[in-house]
């Protein structure tokens, strides 16, 4: 069994101190992948990582709650152009963790 006690905020009122990570694909209307690109990068806690010819674009939105992560994603399916907004994965971490410093001994090499 999966604890999510870590990522109910929504749930309690005033939340708790966490952060939603999001990955959406956006699938736009080719012509418009520019004005529809620059769209997204407006958006508050939304980067474009990658995009391509045919209308795909890679999308990730960040927010302090999953509640704000479906805002976000409502708002990308609503944007003139966009024919469709999937969100692929969601991720939640508690800020206090997020905020620890990671050292290097135990590291696999990977940087």
């Amino acid at each position: 069994m999966m604890d999510t006690s870590v990522c109910d905020s929504d749930a309690l009122p005033g939340g708790t101190d966490e952060w939603h990570i999001a990955g959406v694909l956006v699938h736009a209307d080719p012509v418009h992948i520019a004005r529809v690109r620059q769209a997204i990068e407006l958006m508050a806690g939304a980067e474009v990582h990658a995009s391509n010819d045919v209308g795909k674009l890679v999308v990730t939105l960040e927010a302090p709650s999953s509640r704000a992560i479906s805002a976000h994603l409502d708002h990308l399916q609503k944007l003139d152009k966009v024919l469709a907004a999937t969100l692929v994965y969601q991720h939640c971490e508690d800020m206090a963790e997020m905020q620890e410093e990671l050292s290097d001994e135990h590291s696999s090499g990977l940087h």
